[in-house]
């Protein structure tokens, strides 16, 4: 049986907080959507900011490929359980073939490859990002087979990639992030990157935003007032209606075909 490695981008103490207020760890999201292409994947979640890296780095080459989701953090912070995953991605880099990094698992391995990563500057991605569209090469690229050429997805981030590593692919963008998908190689190992979360559903976006509606409202630059975060709500239920789930999902499916997964 095929084994893979799901990395957890939140510290426990954050994950804990979720848990409390009813909501999913994003591995459990993971695993959930890609439940819907295969029963018969084995899979572990490892937390680098958490747990001993030793043993698990000793481990990495039994896995078949491995998934980097999202965190609440951001990489360019000057923190040790930033620093253990930035760590433990290139050692990622050296013994994983295929790796899909989503969202703040992108901003991790493009600081990890020698780029860089800082706040926003056009905006911020609340439960949604609206518009994003494909390069030339994104269009041909395994990554996107089955997507149209533009789409709405579930996305929830404060920061951008600004600068790419050295001979990457730039396969997606819109208004809000230049740098919507990626990919590049390190030595032997693939790597795909999207700073959004096909693997989440709206419902859980609209949880997260729910969860963190007093810091949004605190925020003047992104909300106005209630009755502006209740009508973007309102607009992420609209486009929900709107969305197929295999068309949302279709990313997790194409990298899970291409490490020939299912």
């Amino acid at each position: 049986m095929s084994k893979i490695l799901i990395v957890e981008g939140n510290i426990q103490e954050d994950n804990q907080k979720l848990l409390d207020y009813g909501i999913e760890t994003h591995s459990e999201s993971l695993k959930k959507t890609i439940s819907n292409y295969t029963k018969e994947l084995e899979m572990d979640v490892f937390n680098p900011s958490s747990e001993k890296l030793d043993n698990k780095i000793n481990e990495l080459e039994k896995y078949d490929g491995l998934i980097w989701g999202g965190g609440s953090m951001h990489v360019y912070d000057d923190k040790p359980e930033i620093k253990k995953q930035i760590e433990f991605m290139k050692k990622c880099f050296e013994k994983i073939e295929k790796i899909f990094a989503i969202c703040w698992g992108m901003q991790v391995a493009v600081t990890a490859a020698g780029g860089d990563v800082k706040r926003a500057t056009n905006g911020t991605n609340i439960g949604i990002s609206n518009n994003i569209e494909l390069t030339d090469q994104g269009i041909m690229h395994p990554l996107y087979k089955d997507k149209p050429k533009k789409f709405n997805t579930p996305a929830y981030n404060y920061d951008e990639v600004v600068t790419l590593p050295k001979d990457t692919k730039h396969l997606a963008f819109n208004s809000i992030n230049n740098v919507q998908g990626i990919n590049f190689k390190v030595n032997n190992c693939d790597i795909w990157g999207i700073q959004y979360h096909p693997e989440i559903t709206y419902e859980k976006m609209i949880s997260l935003i729910n969860y963190r509606r007093e810091h949004l409202l605190s925020n003047k630059e992104i909300f106005k007032n209630e009755s502006d975060l209740d009508t973007h709500i309102e607009n992420i239920n609209e486009i929900n209606n709107q969305t197929k789930k295999e068309i949302r999902m279709k990313e997790v499916e194409n990298w899970l075909d291409f490490s020939s997964l299912i």
